[in-house]
């Protein structure tokens, strides 16, 4: 019988034969009869849902598998995509199982950023294993296991007795898997890998060091293994499947893409608690919302609720208990500095639906099943379209229900920011990430890893790295720059404690010291340097950097006011006042873990910083430059109520339209069109405070705090060259904001118009130079290059001690030319902090004549640079201080358009 036969036959489903269509019975007829057993089993009831037996997804994937094709598998939370990636891996294991085919070995890697993940991942693998199994007349025998830094020795042991033939891993255990001198032969029998949530390595190191460790895997396995890649939103996905398969002979390996991201109905709205952010006081903003929240907990059975800081997770718990009648029995609280315990008491809860509502910042974000959660409440922005859809997409897990998600905004800026994202969201938009790439203190540590496990010719060595996408382009001149650090080839390193990691050799005649007979005499060979480099790499390895808190103490009495956070100190130059403790204090300089500073009747020039924010990306503030394009040009046409009607199209509520509409409205009429930063126009609006002497400049590029944090430090620097004056600067993520003393001034409009694209790597590196930023990320590049080693026979050196030892090495690494550690701390600074590729484009338009720079004088700041100026506004500690501020700015607004504080309706 046929399998679209025994379909029709079967009485315990719905069955529709017109909506059976043939590419179900095609993957179907792909498995092995057990396996399709199991699945009509277990899905057969959610036909009407699906619209056949398999989701989009798994449509599209299934078959590539089968067929050993790589693939990227994009599609939504709940959507069925990391089962999609395991039916056929699954069901050819269980096949060979039958027949005793499988070997004591690994032949599936599964490879997540989380260990939660893979905690999960391991869970769901073990049902189908087993309803497959068990189907089967024959003994089978599928192992899976996980591997990870808090797997304990015995299991490890166990796993070298008893391999399992899935392994669930992450990419930090990847990497010390292929130098474990006996796992790494448990690995050459890999057929498949699958990254799961893709999106969130590929961005950054931890991707970086992934992407070459699948290249050395490929290295070492009899048969390419065959790689597939899961993300829910992700963009561009060329970029990303080239990432995920890697290069050959200078060319991408083969790819096919499942695109099924938008497969799935949405129900999202931008909600505000009033019409008025400005003079509805910040208790009353607080309660509305609260209110609000807690009547959507109680009209829903599970509720996740999202916020930007692990405090502000903290902070929403406590309310609704405090105000709102929730307790432990129905709410709880989920974020990386709870103990692993507490989290996974939490997941447990969400998984069963046993729990009201939990409040989280990032750790919830990542693919974790919880099939209970029917609404998603995002507080404040989440700064990017794919980490709203990746938020919101947690409700409704399952494909045919809808996902249902809440955004709140409490302040106007981001009010802008999620009226945009919303609107790109209903469009399909996702936003690009952005793959680092050359980065020389990862290739350290696998160049070092690749010599530990055997000599090796260095043409080897290059293959195998420029394998990996983020070193398909890395050069003859990168690769000397590396050898030349690696090999300690400066004169003085030794005597800093910095060794040699590798030898570099050519094969010697007979005789010689590095005679190699498996080798060609005259070729090129690399080893390893050391008798405890094995134990050095594998103590040393991954990319996640330490942090910590600095200690501020008052010069020359020693008297400790309190602790920063290493991050702050990047936007401190001498001279900045900034706020601790209630008390004003200007800072003086660094040393080591502590800093120096001086108390002061200043008033602060330094906002306050929320390290764990997330900047705005890039993609999305250009998006907010064509809505405000959008916006200038409705209002001119029809005024306040033509914008309401174009606003009320969009998933909002009425508060939201309305202080929008009010917003843009008094804008134009106090500053004009002018004042509006659109994808063609740049504004720059320079306001006097004669109260404070001071000159701000606010400049509203709205491209992200990155672009702006490198765009302010260009002006600074050009700035400071002019006028000889100490520049105080203030960024956020629609701006910023430079400061001068009232009896100087300069034409910021000429500086930004005279910036020569081709000169701002210099610039941007010439301004680096005793910054706290150049001090904080060489001392990580350091560590992650090996030059630092966080551990050494038994003794570990924290993130303030490394902080000392990478200070005395600075100024010594900055004389040596093409140093490979200093050369990759100007590239993520500049390339992956600052943003610099975006910078070249934005100001090369500049240059052309395509963007133009324009500059507004004002008596007081206008409407969109509110959030600006209170970023320099003296005395602004607490949220009422900032409420008076903005009330104070808004007044004059209205007087000088003539309207009292009344709505404009």
């Amino acid at each position: 019988m046929s399998v679209r036969e025994r379909l029709a036959t079967r009485e315990d489903i719905e069955f529709d034969p017109e909506r059976v269509d043939i590419d179900d019975g095609d993957v179907l007829d792909r498995l092995e009869p057990e396996t399709q057993e199991w699945w009509l089993d277990q899905f057969g009831e959610f036909v009407p849902e699906n619209g056949g037996f398999f989701t989009p997804p798994q449509k599209g994937a299934i078959p590539l598998i089968d067929d050993e094709q790589n693939a990227l598998v994009c599609a939504p939370t709940g959507s069925g995509k990391t089962l999609a990636s395991f039916t056929a891996i699954i069901d050819d294991l269980v096949g060979r199982a039958r027949t005793d085919e499988l070997d004591n070995a690994v032949y599936c890697l599964y490879v997540s950023p989380l260990k939660s993940l893979a905690n999960d991942i391991h869970r769901n693998l073990a049902e189908p294993l087993a309803g497959i199994s068990e189907r089967c007349p024959e003994n089978v025998d599928v192992r899976q296991a996980i591997r990870h830094g808090d797997t304990s020795d015995s299991e490890r042991q166990k796993m070298l007795k008893e391999t399992p033939h899935i392994l669930n891993t992450t990419p930090e255990t990847l990497a010390i898997l292929l130098n474990s001198p006996k796992f790494k032969k448990k690995l050459e029998s890999v057929e498949y890998v699958v990254v799961d949530e893709i999106h969130s390595l590929a961005e950054n190191k931890r991707g970086t060091h992934l992407s070459v460790s699948l290249e050395r895997l490929e290295a070492m396995c009899a048969t390419s293994p065959t790689r597939i890649g899961c993300s829910a939103t992700v963009e561009p996905l060329d970029a990303v499947g080239e990432f995920l398969v890697g290069y050959e002979d200078g060319d991408p390996r083969e790819f096919d893409i499942v695109d099924a991201r938008f497969v799935r109905e949405f129900d999202m709205e931008l909600a505000c608690p009033t019409d008025d952010l400005i003079d509805t006081p910040p208790a009353v903003v607080s309660e509305r919302f609260y209110d609000d929240l807690a009547g959507l907990i109680a009209d829903h059975e599970n509720t996740l609720v999202f916020t930007n800081t692990r405090s502000g997770a903290e902070r929403v718990l406590s309310n609704l208990r405090e105000h709102h009648g929730f307790d432990e029995s129905d709410s709880g609280c989920h974020h990386g500095s709870l103990s692993k315990e507490r989290r996974q008491e939490i997941e447990g809860r969400l998984k069963e639906g046993s729990i009201d509502v939990v409040t989280t910042s990032t750790s919830l974000e990542l693919g974790i099943d919880m099939p209970h959660i029917d609404l998603v409440v995002q507080v404040g922005s989440p700064k990017s379209v794919a980490s709203l859809l990746q938020r919101v997409g947690r409700a409704g897990h399952q494909l045919g229900e809808t996902v249902k998600g809440r955004v709140y905004a409490l302040d106007r800026d981001e009010l802008v920011e999620c009226a945009v994202m919303l609107k790109k969201a209903e469009e399909g938009f996702v936003d690009r990430v952005f793959l680092p790439e050359g980065a020389h203190d990862v290739a350290t540590q696998h160049v070092y890893g690749m010599a530990i496990n055997q000599v090796r010719p260095e043409t080897e060595v290059r293959e195998i790295l420029r394998s990996a996408y983020p070193y398909r382009e890395y050069g003859d001149a990168e690769f000397e720059s590396l050898f030349a650090y690696m090999t300690g080839d400066y004169d003085g390193l030794e005597e800093k404690n910095v060794y040699p990691k590798i030898w570099r050799d050519t094969n010697d005649p007979p005789n010689g010291d590095h005679h190699y007979e498996e080798y060609d005499v005259g070729e090129e060979l690399i080893g390893k340097r050391g008798r405890l480099a094995r134990v050095i790499y594998m103590t040393n390895l991954g990319t996640i950097p330490d942090s910590f808190d600095i200690d501020v103490y008052v010069r020359g009495s020693d008297e400790w006011v309190g602790q920063l956070d290493e991050e702050y100190l990047d936007t401190l130059e001498k001279g900045d006042v900034f706020v601790l403790g209630g008390s004003n204090y200007q800072y003086s300089y660094r040393r080591g873990t502590k800093a120096y500073v001086d108390p002061t009747n200043k008033t602060a020039t330094v906002p306050s910083w929320y390290s764990e924010r997330l900047p705005l990306s890039y993609d999305l503030g250009r998006e907010i430059l064509d809505f405000q394009r959008e916006m200038v040009a409705t209002l001119q046409d029809g005024g306040p109520p033509a914008v309401r009607a174009w606003l009320r199209d969009l998933p909002m509520d009425e508060n939201t339209v309305r202080a929008l509409a009010r917003m843009y409205d008094e804008q134009l009429r106090y500053a004009g069109a002018a004042s509006v930063s659109t994808h063609d126009r740049l504004a720059v609006e320079v306001a006097l405070d004669r109260d404070e002497y001071r000159r701000h400049y606010h400049v509203h590029s709205a491209y992200g705090r990155r672009f702006n944090d490198g765009l302010s430090r260009l002006c600074a620097y050009h700035v400071a060259q002019q006028t000889n004056a100490n520049v105080q600067l203030a960024v956020a993520d629609n701006g910023f904001t430079l400061t001068l003393p009232l009896n100087r001034k300069v034409n910021l409009q000429r500086v930004i118009e005279g910036i020569d694209p081709s000169e701002i790597r210099g610039d941007l590196r010439a301004s680096l130079d005793g910054s706290d930023l150049l001090k904080r990320y060489f001392r990580i590049n350091a560590t992650r290059s090996l030059m630092i080693l966080k551990r050494y026979k038994g003794h570990e050196k924290t993130a303030a001690q490394q902080q000392v030892s990478s200070e005395m090495l600075l100024s010594f690494a900055q004389d040596l030319d093409g140093f490979a550690v200093m050369e990759e701390t100007y590239r993520e600074i500049l390339e992956d902090k600052l943003n610099v590729a975006a910078l070249e484009d934005v100001l090369a338009s500049v240059s052309e004549g395509n963007l133009r720079v324009e500059t507004q004088t004002v008596d007081s700041p206008s409407p969109r640079a509110f959030g600006l100026a209170t970023l320099m506004a003296s005395d602004v500690v607490l949220a009422e201080d900032e409420s008076a501020v903005l009330q104070e700015f808004h007044a004059r607004v209205l007087e000088e358009i003539g309207d009292d504080a009344t709505v404009h309706d």
